[in-house]
């Protein structure tokens, strides 16, 4: 019974962090996870961590969470984490109490789980815990009765600790002093570990490490800085967890001695939860309470703090970066409205119709906000990280080289944002820079090949004339790098050359209502071989002609019959039905014609239609 449920928990544990989180999410980052390690093969990167206390912790979790990237490979890692903070709390537990609290063992795997389900990165953070618990159990496993042995073991493990696993070395103190305290009754001995941590602390952080005596108690948050609070919490319970409960149960042991009564009551809470002793059989008490306790406190810890928004803002722009863009819409689509009309998600959703042949006839299908085209009203990092892309589709090869160097002085060297400054680089003729960036992704784990091959591309062709990417790229790249005051003239200096920064210049002004100069550029429309007038043109030139009382007309191009009958449509609902009443009409033009230019120049809205 007690295999089979362990078993079941961590493998739904798993499941969910397979499935239900996607573990790439959190190595993709999306400009939103901004602590996700850098990792580089080789002697100087590791030397590095071995410099300062519980480097060695983090070199490791950051080699292990490059797997996150393969979504399978980084769950099984989560997960036997997990299974190891799980087994070493029920040993301490055990050799505390004498007893097994199976339900309370699994707290501490659960709160593991908490910072995933968040999108919060804290693996380093558990990392150095199952590291600082595992050394408990070490201690544990003492058999010698002599002191000064066990005095002798304590500071090296100590001396080890501190350097491997760094400022989780308290909980290793903690631990070790409750068992001598409370358990075994050695209040000397509790004395003397507490005096001898200190020394440790001070002696090898000033002998060892040449660190000084400033700030010697640490951050004992240290490696959960940049999350959320929820997430943050959860790593809190983590770190107090044993030794509050610990404490608190050896206190209620103690108090309920020599009350009978008081004593009977808690001897029947202890068995309905679980609390077998060491060599008993499980009875029929373990029975339901404890064997489902576990899972239901998982299932609240998913369902509550599960952060489906976040993943969407992340997934979405995974996808965009992989210009993966029937994913990107179907995703926009599929999620609540409140997400739909992010403008990190417009940005995103505006990229993939362009790509997709469908921004200037779709793009009013979607919630759209005239700043979301380059997030003139966000500020901050994830700008950065969002911009970089979208310039580089539009020929601006050097604001794109700009924004990719501010996000990587903010996200560090990651593998996303290197690969795109050798790309740019290698676009923009700068080869010398180009190597280093492809030099530094060589030693990477999952990149190094896709650095390699075009190391070899430029010895035998360093202009690169046979790589299709490149000069796709560079035959759509702006004549001059140049910088201008404003957005519109950035777009119309490059829409000469570059269709998808005619498509948003276009999009600019109808979304700003700046008609005069969306006529003025109607003719463009020939430069690249339109086949026809987009519906959103189509749309706006009809609304400018009715509510200007003037016929535009473009020469060699007819308006729709398509066109032209949703307009008469729209305009006998909105005039000759509701006589112009706005609200009134709402919901009848939002049903039939939500995804209209019509509907945005009357109601500032789109994407509106059922």
């Amino acid at each position: 019974m007690k295999t089979a449920q362990t078993l079941l928990f961590f493998l739904l544990f798993y499941v969910y962090l397979w499935s239900g989180v996607d573990l790439r999410l959190i190595y993709h980052g999306g400009g939103i996870i901004v602590n996700f390690p850098v990792f580089y093969r080789g002697w100087e990167f590791f030397r590095e961590f071995l410099s300062y206390p519980g480097g060695p912790v983090e070199y490791a979790s950051a080699f292990l969470a490059q797997f996150f990237r393969i979504g399978w490979a980084g769950a099984m890692i989560v997960t036997v984490q997990a299974l190891l903070v799980w087994l070493c709390a029920g040993r301490i537990i055990r050799a505390i109490f004498g007893r097994e609290i199976r339900w309370a063992s699994f707290i501490a795997p659960i709160a593991v789980l908490i910072p995933y389900a968040r999108y919060s990165y804290q693996f380093g953070t558990t990392l150095a815990l199952l590291t600082a618990l595992g050394f408990v159990c070490l201690y544990l496993g003492i058999k010698s009765k002599d002191n000064l042995t066990r005095l002798a073991v304590f500071v090296i493990l100590s001396a080890i600790l501190y350097w491997v696993a760094g400022w989780v070395y308290p909980i290793f103190t903690a631990m070790c002093v409750i068992y001598e305290l409370l358990v075994k009754k050695r209040r000397a001995m509790s004395v003397a570990y507490l005096l001898l941590a200190l020394v440790v602390l001070y002696v090898e952080r000033l002998v060892v490490f040449g660190r000084g005596v400033v700030d010697v108690t640490g951050n004992f948050g240290h490696y959960s800085y940049q999350t959320g609070t929820m997430a943050a919490s959860s790593i809190y319970v983590l770190y107090i967890f044993l030794p509050v409960c610990l404490i608190a149960l050896l206190l209620l042991d103690i108090f309920s001695a020599g009350r009978p009564w008081l004593s009977g009551q808690w001897e029947k809470l202890r068995a309905r939860f679980g609390f077998v002793k060491a060599g008993e059989g499980t009875g029929t008490v373990f029975n339901f309470t404890a064997a489902v306790l576990p899972f239901a406190m998982a299932v609240a810890a998913v369902y509550f703090l599960h952060d489906g928004k976040t993943r969407a803002l992340i997934e979405i722009d995974y996808y965009a970066c992989q210009k993966r863009w029937p994913e990107v819409l179907r995703l926009a689509q599929n999620n609540p409205h409140h997400i739909w009309v992010n403008l990190w998600v417009n940005h995103a959703v505006n990229r993939a119709l362009y790509h997709r042949g469908e921004l200037a006839d779709d793009m009013f299908a979607y919630p759209q906000r005239p700043e979301a085209l380059f997030l003139t009203a966000e500020k901050g990092a994830t700008t950065c990280w969002k911009l970089a892309d979208t310039y580089c589709d539009l020929g601006q090869m050097n604001m794109a080289s700009y924004w990719l160097t501010s996000a990587i002085e903010y996200y560090g060297e990651q593998p996303m944002l290197m690969k795109r400054l050798a790309l740019v680089n290698m676009v923009r003729g700068n080869i010398g820079t180009a190597r280093v960036y492809l030099g530094a992704l060589g030693k990477q784990l999952f990149d190094a090949g896709w650095a390699r091959a075009y190391l070899e591309k430029i010895e035998q062709d360093p202009n690169l004339s046979a790589d299709k990417e490149i000069q796709d790229l560079r035959s759509t790249m702006a004549e001059k790098d140049v910088v201008h005051k404003s957005i519109d003239e950035t777009l119309f200096t490059c829409a000469s050359r570059n269709q998808m920064a005619f498509e948003y210049l276009m999009a600019f002004y109808l979304l700003q209502g700046q008609f005069e100069k969306f006529l003025g550029n109607l003719n463009r429309l020939n430069d690249f071989n339109y086949a026809r007038i987009p519906r959103s043109y189509e749309e706006a030139i009809l609304y400018y002609n009715y509510t200007r009382h003037r016929q535009i007309e473009i020469p060699g191009r007819q308006i729709s019959a398509e066109s032209h009958k949703r307009f008469d449509g729209f305009v006998k609902v909105f005039i000759d039905k509701y006589k112009m009443d706005s609200e009134a009409a709402f919901d009848e033009l939002a049903r039939d014609y939500g995804d209209s230019y019509l509907f945005y120049c009357v109601y500032q809205q789109s994407g509106m239609k059922k």
